[in-house]
């Protein structure tokens, strides 16, 4: 594994490639001196709060709907410890090791902003863990997505006093005691107000959201590749997608995509073979013609999640706060709303990119609309199947991915006797998103494998170097034309070189610019 650069917690707000560094590459953290300076200014404000003989909420009382019961000094370690063990409540199967990373990270830049009152030991604590790679155990459901994803992250707080389980370094599940004890971490022991400040904050889905706007950085563009292959390989046109007619609608997200398009299919003999009076066609399926249309519009979505999510990362999102002025105030900064919205957005977008990739596939599989390309694309048609369930497949995803397209922030059920009444439902938002993304990119593997093997099939006309790289990539992992075989490690190996991101990374290589 490459050694990573360490990010720095607490000098500015974190990038999202910050974000993806640690949850994902496990590169390590370090916190500011400022930000250390900040922290016990704040802890200051709540050790002021906590001698006082009036309440104040999260300091010296209940919580949620006991938020008006006051809790004398000698039991409030307990009701920290009370509070964790209660709320760690999740079921299901585990969340994904950079998942929990993820908001482990984004929950460490709120502790260290000054504002939530946790003394240093509890920064510094959250730091050694990601640092010595221990991840708490986090369970899938438990989280309505307000306030914050409560569950996930109070799994992780009780990690970090040594209670649960957790993943050491090596992927092994051990107790949590044991892996901080391995590591030489002490077990926190929590004071007031520090219970609530590990749990109030949007961090789980926040981490999802940047995550999965990582991967479709690379898939949107990949799905422009996935196009070229079938648009050339059908001997569809490049012309819809000048630049002078893209201008005279200046959508962004379209304009980079039509950009892509030319780039990928400019220089293909196969593309010029057929340009010219001799082309009768007057123009292509939408598939094909309006693929920059619908991929711009996944582009625009995704701009704007970047942007809630750049926001996001510059807040502060705890309950109560404190305020630079040496207030304690209770908000509402903990509910999932933007970010919720924004998930769902995405995989509204996600299930519209793999649809129309699926029917460009169908269509190279029809003789009827292929122009000359054999029934499925088959060796010997009646005896072989060609690729006729590879596009079941995708057909099967892609209804699976307009189910998951079907909002959860319209959702809301109330809880906690209902003083949390209106809920984001964000987590589920980001859960379902990424298992739409997983199918997209399967999607798009079918679509490539498919375009590879259309283009061989075209033989003796050659493809254009982009497109040509690419078949040549997927050969090395894939049969090309031929008598049936099994299909389906063909179409896992496409899969993974799509997902690593080697297919894109190919074509960019070999475009002539």
């Amino acid at each position: 594994m490459p050694e990573t650069s360490p990010v720095i917690v607490g000098d500015s707000p974190l990038s999202p490639a910050d974000v993806v560094a640690v949850a994902r590459h496990f590169a390590p953290v370090e916190i500011a001196a400022a930000a250390r300076d900040r922290v016990l200014a704040a802890r200051a404000v709540i050790d002021g709060m906590a001698a006082d003989p009036n309440p104040h909420y999260g300091v010296s009382t209940g919580f949620g709907a006991l938020a008006t019961t006051f809790i004398a000094p000698d039991r409030r370690r307990q009701l920290q410890l009370s509070l964790i063990r209660s709320h760690a409540a999740g079921t299901g199967a585990e969340v994904e090791t950079e998942v929990v990373r993820a908001l482990q990270l984004l929950r460490l830049q709120t502790l260290a902003s000054g504002h939530t009152g946790v003394r240093p030991v509890v920064v510094d604590t959250y730091a050694a863990m990601l640092n010595a790679r221990i991840t708490p155990v986090v369970r899938e459901y438990g989280s309505l997505g307000c306030s914050g994803d409560l569950a996930p992250l109070a799994h992780v707080a009780l990690a970090s006093m040594g209670e649960g389980d957790v993943r050491d370094a090596d992927g092994e599940l051990v107790v949590a005691a044991e892996a901080l004890a391995a590591a030489g971490i002490d077990p926190l022991v929590l004071v007031e107000k520090e219970g609530l400040a590990l749990i109030n904050g949007t961090d789980g889905m926040l981490g999802m959201l940047l995550l999965a706007l990582h991967d479709l950085e690379s898939l949107v563009s990949t799905a422009d590749l996935a196009a070229a292959m079938s648009i050339e390989s059908q001997l569809g046109t490049d012309a819809v997608f000048a630049a002078d007619l893209m201008a005279l609608r200046p959508q962004v997200g379209q304009g980079i995509s039509a950009a892509n398009l030319r780039a990928f299919l400019g220089d293909s003999p196969m593309v010029h073979s057929h340009k010219g009076p001799e082309d009768g066609r007057v123009q292509d399926a939408y598939s094909l013609r309006c693929s920059p249309q619908v991929h711009g519009a996944a582009r625009d979505t995704m701009a704007h999640a970047a942007t809630i999510a750049e926001r996001e990362l510059a807040s502060v999102v705890d309950n109560p706060v404190v305020t630079g002025d040496g207030r304690i105030e209770s908000n509402g900064n903990f509910h999932g709303a933007p970010v919720a919205a924004v998930l769902d957005f995405l995989a509204i977008s996600v299930a519209d990119l793999a649809s129309v990739s699926e029917r460009r596939t169908d269509r190279a599989l029809d003789p009827a609309r292929s122009h000359g390309l054999p029934p499925f694309l088959a060796h010997e048609v009646g005896v072989d199947s060609g690729l006729m369930i590879a596009q079941y497949a995708a057909a099967g995803i892609v209804s699976e991915l307009k189910r998951l397209a079907v909002p959860s922030s319209v959702d809301s059920i109330p809880s906690s006797a209902m003083q949390e009444d209106h809920v984001s439902m964000g987590w589920s938002g980001a859960r379902k998103l990424r298992r739409a993304i997983d199918g997209l990119t399967r999607v798009l593997a079918i679509e490539i494998l498919t375009g590879a093997r259309a283009l061989d099939l075209r033989a003796p006309l050659e493809a254009g170097p982009s497109t040509g790289a690419v078949r040549d990539l997927v050969r090395t992992v894939a049969a090309g034309p031929g008598p049936d075989h099994f299909l389906s490690p063909d179409m896992e190996a496409v899969t993974e070189l799509v997902r690593s991101g080697a297919v894109l990374r190919t074509a960019k290589e070999h475009v002539n610019v």
